[in-house]
């Protein structure tokens, strides 16, 4: 009888794409994926501690997943294995902590798992010249589009970061994996596929032949692949004119950015070690916004920094309202025991950053409705993702340039890229009209 298994993920894209390969690799090996509502002989939980909320509620999914599956083995991978595996092993019940070297053996390690009490900690350090593990994956579960990790690993250390020490030194996948990965991706019957990295924009600095993002995107270009590339997170710094160009100019490379700003304050952004200003900013979301036609910009912003002040929060706020942004991803800083930022002064109460993190989160809903707004009568390449949850008539997909459609069906449209024109505003998105039928 196989083993059943369930994997959890929490955080980032590369988390998602690490537990796809660890999934894949066990289901090529026997064993059988478990309903979320069963109970399942190995339970693996990808935590986060991106800040310390994320370590809070990975330790509760694992509480969880422990009460909910009395007699399996629970084992806890990553980041949080990596750097805090001694808080982990207080957690009564979990049997294996892992970090994030070796993730290729990872599979048959938890394949061959067995119940350990106190827990058994497998973790390595990683070392300067740690190379990129190459994981490929050929399917994921229940998604339309497909996620490629090919960058690992930042050296950045923003103050407020622990991620450099859960993720090690900057290292990236080869061009030609990258190409025979897609072309595998391909075949597989996807239609779009999103380059992810911890640090992607940085992807090629670790090599001596002069690549980067940019020059790989022309060389994926080359390859008249049948598939949309997107780009995750990219730094303002990273941003070069050269890589808004190509998108500007070739329909494959969807129009979309997402930027991580942090702060709009010069002084905030200096005490979190970021190494741009909020004038760098505007100019690279000017240029993006003046070249690429119906450009979806969404940020990241890290609100209640120690010492931001009124005039700092308002500081970012005019910033974002009086740009171009589509959308906001709101996090509220939350004190990360290890990183620099944990000693600053200036530590804001919680109900200061939780104020300011609603007005955040309601200038997030006026931009996305105005960006929205100004696309109707436009026409768009949507990739459809099936039926509307609980409604068998209106078909939801996403865009080249990431905003949700859906529009009405009489019969079922998945993993399929349609024309759609832009109708109207709903309360997520747009409402769209199918084109060519």
């Amino acid at each position: 009888m196989s083993k059943s298994f369930k994997i959890i993920t929490l955080g980032c894209k590369v988390n998602q794409y690490e537990s796809a390969f660890i999934e894949e690799s066990l289901i090529n090996m026997g064993c059988q994926k478990a309903n979320q509502d069963r109970e399942a002989k190995l339970v693996v939980i990808n935590g986060c501690i991106v800040t310390a909320k994320a370590s809070y509620q990975s330790r509760q999914t694992i509480r969880r997943a422990i009460r909910e599956n009395p007699e399996a083995i629970i084992s806890v991978i990553g980041c949080y294995g990596q750097v805090f595996p001694g808080e982990l092993s207080k957690i009564n019940g979990l049997d294996l902590i892992t970090g994030n070297k070796g993730k290729s053996f990872l599979p048959e390690l938890l394949f061959n798992a067995s119940h350990h009490n106190p827990p058994l900690i497998l973790k390595e350090d990683f070392g300067a010249s740690t190379p990129f593990e190459s994981i490929p994956i050929k399917r994921f579960s229940d998604r339309t589009r497909a996620f490629l990790k090919i960058q690992d690993g930042c050296e950045s250390f923003c103050s407020y970061c622990i991620v450099p020490m859960a993720r090690g030194p900057l290292r990236s996948l080869e061009p030609d994996k990258v190409l025979r990965i897609l072309k595998g991706l391909e075949r597989s019957g996807y239609k779009e596929v999103v380059l992810t990295g911890i640090h992607l924009g940085r992807y090629g600095s670790d090599f001596r032949n002069n690549i980067n993002l940019t020059k790989l995107l022309i060389e994926i270009g080359k390859n008249k692949f049948s598939l949309r590339i997107r780009l995750s997170s990219l730094e303002p710094t990273e941003i070069e004119i050269g890589l808004i160009e190509l998108m500007a100019s070739h329909k494959w490379l969807c129009n979309h950015f997402h930027i991580s700003l942090q702060s709009g304050d010069d002084a905030v952004l200096k005490r979190m070690n970021r190494h741009y200003t909020s004038r760098m900013f505007t100019r690279v979301v000017s240029d993006i916004n003046r070249l690429v036609p119906d450009v979806s910009i969404g940020v990241d912003v890290l609100v209640g920094f120690p010492g931001e002040t009124d005039r700092a929060f308002n500081n970012t706020f005019d910033l974002i309202k009086n740009m171009p942004i589509s959308y906001l991803h709101v996090f509220p800083y939350s004190r990360r025991e290890g990183t620099a930022a944990a000693d600053l002064s200036g530590q804001l109460d919680h109900k200061r950053i939780k104020d300011r993190a609603f007005l955040l989160r309601v200038l997030d809903k006026k931009k996305r409705k105005i960006f929205w707004s100004s696309l109707k009568g436009e026409t768009f390449s949507v990739l459809t993702e099936g039926w509307v949850p609980g409604d068998g008539n209106l078909i939801r997909g996403l865009s080249d340039n990431y905003v949700r459609f859906t529009f009405p069906s009489k019969s079922l449209i998945k993993n399929k890229i349609v024309k759609l024109s832009a109708e109207g505003v709903t309360e997520k998105g747009i409402k769209g009209q199918q084109l060519g039928t």
